[in-house]
């Protein structure tokens, strides 16, 4: 096994999830949720 030193440490990439991917993923959710509750409880416009 290889010990890193803190210059190797500071370049150490992955592992962290990015703020976007969270929000898309929301998004993605909300909208999936929003298509199948218009497709099974359809409200009308006023």
């Amino acid at each position: 096994m290889k010990n890193l030193s803190d210059k190797d440490l500071m370049m150490v990439n992955g592992g962290a999830v990015k703020i976007g991917a969270i929000v898309g993923i929301a998004a993605g959710i909300t909208f999936i949720i929003g298509l199948i509750d218009g497709l099974f409880r359809p409200l009308k416009c006023n």
